[in-house]
């Protein structure tokens, strides 16, 4: 069936239909959004999206998003950097910092490991955190993925590959319901399961 739109407006229905969580519905009423705007601002987000496309990286230390050498977490020597909080992804690190408790340094994985998706320790920055841990100066590693069978599954194995280096491995405490996601957890949840955070 031929499409009722442009090919370029279709096109672009298809760019947001592609995005995560985005539904063809969505896709539609962002393009028509998009299409509604005047030219400038419609030009300005198209160059704020190549911009952070092109600038953004992942901090040589900790994996986060930046823009710069380091992370703002990474480059604040007021922060604990014995203190390790690992997390599946750079929005887990904007979750948990809302609660402005948790006074350590981050590392993002960018995933968890799922076989049934061919994601293995390779696809993931593991290596990145042994590295980190082995360089010594690390007290204690937080496993802060989320409560499913994927983060648990994560945080199992590398707290096997730390066993080695004597360092305390702790998951966080079950006040966040199993199976749900860390994005979503209000921070008096996510406070509690950091302090309740138990010894792996």
């Amino acid at each position: 069936m031929a499409s009722l739109f442009p090919p370029s407006f279709q096109e672009l229905i298809d760019g947001f239909a592609a995005l995560p969580g985005i539904g063809r519905k969505s896709a539609q009423r962002l393009a028509f959004h998009v299409l509604s705007l005047p030219a400038g601002e419609a030009e300005a987000l198209a160059s704020s999206i190549l911009a952070a496309r092109k600038s953004v990286h992942a901090c040589p230390v900790c994996q986060n998003l930046t823009d710069s050498d380091l992370c703002p977490i990474c480059a604040n020597d007021r922060r604990d950097k014995r203190l390790i909080c690992v997390v599946a992804e750079p929005r887990d690190v904007a979750s948990i910092e809302r609660g402005h408790e948790f006074q350590g340094v981050y590392h993002v994985l960018h995933g968890v490991l799922s076989p049934m998706n061919h994601v293995g320790p390779d696809d993931i920055r593991i290596r990145e955190l042994i590295e980190r841990v082995g360089a010594g100066d690390v007290s204690e590693v937080i496993m802060a993925t989320n409560p499913d069978t994927e983060g648990d599954t994560t945080a199992m194995y590398i707290s096997r590959l730390l066993k080695p280096f004597g360092v305390k491995v702790t998951r966080l405490a079950y006040g966040i319901p199993v199976g749900s996601n860390l994005e979503f957890a209000d921070d008096a949840t996510l406070l509690r399961a950091m302090e309740g955070r138990r010894e792996m």
